[in-house]
């Protein structure tokens, strides 16, 4: 399980073949593809701190024991990075976790982490029932119309966010979305891989010659970006909290793990046709295993984790599929997770940039909804398929809420039980009264980053 066959001579993939999970190359080149698959997932991971408010350079620490946690719950045979999931920002924000509240006091952190627990927990308990029945019970109770109205849901319920942080500089969220754009598509391979980072970077450049760093921060005590940078120490251990568990937030993170659900389903699918290795049977593991993380995470003050499409790609840009450079990668982000410096940067990134990195992810997520139903050939001209994914997506978007005693249910929540009452419950009637057959097509599903 812990030892790799060194790859050819260790120096390159031979030619026409790629270098299998079980195998590496040298141990320098090795650490050297690891820091590769850091800098590719940094721009994404950092994001979610840095529009959540919770501490980088915690999520950065459960990131790096998430992925090794991983890798050993599925035995080094699934080449995967787990980073900061975007599912997890909504419900995160009706916590009040969000750092358009300036610095976040623990007590409301903690608030946020009992919902990220519950995902996990949620998250682990599906793996093991994978695990033992399989995963077509999956597909029969969640089919992709419902899926993918849940998953666009959650993308159209930020666009709120979006907007206020695009407002607060609107020149400079500009300027980072055109660079993130840019990137994706006048470059081949890595750059366009590390896009939301490029665009951070120039959007940072263009913020600094409008004096955006240098601007007194009434949320940092009156120091300016560039001061509290300057304060922060080299070395040190990240900040931790511990979770606490409020029922009129909770609700809110259930349906986040649909969408965890589908985006290790995809990122499995995808990683075994490259590796021409049938991981089907490592499904409940995965699943398990990001559960695990995730609970982790939330144990100890970190972001919900997921496997990431951003080191996916670099996997297929190098042909390097090699477990083993992962937890090389796992090492990387260790030991920037120690360096409170570098979790400051990320404090206090100005709100233009998030706001122009918003605009595209949050935007992504949506889609990927629709990009489930097109790969799923979900049929629109059935009524009940209609009506779930159009009433759902009325109720996220718009923000619904209500309450049933303590508890609060969000558009989130709202959405995702009406998707999923709406298709099975006129499904049952259709059938009874035999006028709409509902076709449950095969669960297909992409990435979210």
């Amino acid at each position: 399980m812990f030892s790799w066959t060194l790859h050819g001579d260790g120096k390159h993939a031979a030619p026409g073949k790629a270098v299998a999970p079980d195998e590496r190359l040298s141990y320098p080149r090795t650490f050297g593809i690891g820091a590769q698959h850091v800098l590719a997932m940094m721009g994404s991971t950092l994001l979610v701190p840095a529009l959540t408010g919770m501490p980088a350079s915690t999520t950065m620490f459960f990131s790096a024991i998430g992925t090794a946690l991983f890798l050993t719950i599925t035995r080094n045979r699934v080449p995967s990075y787990l980073g900061s999931s975007f599912a997890f920002i909504a419900p995160l924000a009706a916590a009040g976790v969000t750092s358009a509240n300036g610095p976040l006091d623990g007590e409301t952190i903690s608030k946020g982490l009992g919902g990220i627990l519950l995902a996990g927990i949620l998250l682990a308990i599906v793996g093991l029932v994978v695990s033992r029945f399989g995963s077509g019970w999956i597909d029969r109770s969640m089919p992709p119309v419902v899926t993918g109205a849940v998953v666009a849901l959650i993308g159209l319920n930020l666009a709120g966010a979006a907007r206020s942080q695009w407002e607060a500089s609107p020149w400079t969220a500009l300027v980072t979305l055109t660079a993130t754009l840019v990137a994706m598509v006048a470059f081949k391979g890595f750059i366009s891989r590390i896009a939301i980072l490029v665009g951070a970077i120039i959007g940072a450049v263009f913020s600094a010659l409008r004096g955006e760093w240098t601007t007194a921060l009434d949320s940092f005590g009156g120091q300016t970006a560039l001061e509290h940078i300057g304060d922060a120490a080299w070395f040190g251990i990240p900040e931790f909290h511990t979770p606490t568990f409020d029922g009129t937030v909770l609700v809110a993170f259930v349906p986040v793990v649909i969408i965890l659900i589908a985006e290790n389903i995809g990122h499995l699918k995808s990683v075994s046709a490259m590796t021409d290795r049938n991981l089907d049977p490592e499904t409940g593991r995965a699943l398990l295993a990001d559960g695990t993380a995730t609970i982790v995470a939330g144990l100890g003050g970190g972001s919900g984790t997921t496997t990431y499409a951003e080191n996916i790609g670099v996997m297929a840009a190098t042909r390097v599929y090699s477990t083993l450079a992962y937890w090389a990668a796992a090492a990387v982000a260790l030991l920037l997770s120690l360096v409170p410096k570098f979790g400051a940067m990320v404090a206090v990134i100005p709100v233009g940039i998030l706001g122009g990195l918003s605009v595209l992810l949050f935007g992504l997520i949506a889609v990927l909804g629709a990009r489930i139903w097109v790969e799923a050939k979900v049929d629109f001209t059935n009524p009940v398929n209609l009506v779930t994914a159009g009433v759902a997506l009325i109720v996220g978007t718009a923000d619904f809420t209500a309450t049933a005693g303590s508890m609060v249910f969000n558009g989130i929540a709202l959405g995702a039980l009406a998707a999923l009452a709406i298709y099975h419950g006129l499904g049952w009637i259709g059938r009874r009264a035999g006028t709409h057959a509902v076709a449950s097509p095969a669960f297909i599903e992409g990435d979210e980053d």
